[in-house]
């Protein structure tokens, strides 16, 4: 999500991280039905993890344009796979028709990161292509040398996503039969208590793990609010798209890990403040 080729502010050096993170306070704004593991990975290097959901991930607006599709698997040359997500909700919806994984046993499967490819292992499929670069651009460099003229591709993602993958696709001639297989939206609720401790500088780093979770933790506070935070809390981008939607509300990432997995970033993490002197502890703060 091989290693990927992005930039690095922070090299993963696990023996310089050991426990680097302790007395620090961390933010972790992915959906709460995946942030246990990124969680556990913080807090083995010492961090307070403070976990505030930025999203909330659920089934899309209808079912029916997924069912369809996976109904006439046997229609398509590739099943293109951009996220866990979208690997868990077509599990749900195969069982709901009764159909199974092994309907894709015939198909060419592309997984965008590990991560995807791990999930899709562990339902017994066949992963033919996973890029060195775990974004949509380094998807269409892994697929393009494989893909016929005429070649159909069925890609179940999250509804509302970047059109870069489709579009590339088509221009090679491909059919793209895009469906949303679940959809986010904003949490509501943690702000007010987030504000509270970033305004007291009781929190050390804000993580962002996709463009969704840096645009709805930003909207949630003032533009005066996040100048406020400038050069007080890290700010810790997954990969640069992500990084690109932070800046876009004046949140610079210092952090960004050359992989673009959660496990690099906690790690990234960690190297970083592994390098940084402890701030004298504040009233009320806590650094267990």
């Amino acid at each position: 999500m091989g290693a990927s080729r992005g930039t690095s502010r922070s090299s993963p050096r696990p023996s310089a991280a050991l426990r680097a993170l302790t007395g620090r306070t961390v933010v972790v704004t992915r959906a709460a039905a995946q942030a246990q593991r990124f969680t556990e990975l913080l807090e083995a290097s010492g961090a307070r993890v403070i976990e505030a959901p930025a999203i909330v991930i659920g089934p899309p607006a209808s079912w029916e344009p997924l069912d369809a599709a996976l109904s006439a698997l046997d229609t398509f040359t590739w099943v293109v796979f951009t996220s866990t997500n979208g690997v868990l909700m077509v599990d749900r919806r195969l069982a709901a028709l009764r159909l199974g994984w092994p309907a894709l046993s015939s198909r060419r499967v592309a997984a965008i990161g590990p991560a995807t490819a791990d999930a899709l292992r562990e339902h017994g499929v066949r992963v033919d292509v996973v890029p060195a670069e775990y974004r949509a651009e380094g998807l269409v460099a892994r697929l393009r040398p494989r893909l016929t003229a005429g070649d159909r591709v069925l890609l179940p993602r999250a509804a509302q996503t970047r059109d870069v993958l489709v579009t590339a696709l088509r221009e090679l001639g491909v059919h793209v039969t895009e469906v949303a297989a679940y959809a986010t939206r904003k949490a509501e609720g943690g702000a007010p208590r987030l504000a509270e401790a970033l305004a007291a500088g009781a929190i050390d780093a804000v993580t962002f793990t996709s463009s969704s979770t840096a645009r709805n933790f930003a909207e949630a506070f003032s533009d005066d609010e996040r100048r406020a935070w400038r050069g007080r809390v890290a700010v810790a981008s997954i990969g640069p798209i992500t990084a690109a939607t932070a800046a876009e509300y004046g949140l610079t990432t210092d952090i960004m890990p050359a992989e673009y997995t959660i496990p690099a970033l906690a790690r990234a993490i960690a190297d970083y403040f592994a390098r940084i002197p402890q701030r004298p502890a504040r009233r009320g703060r806590r650094s267990d």
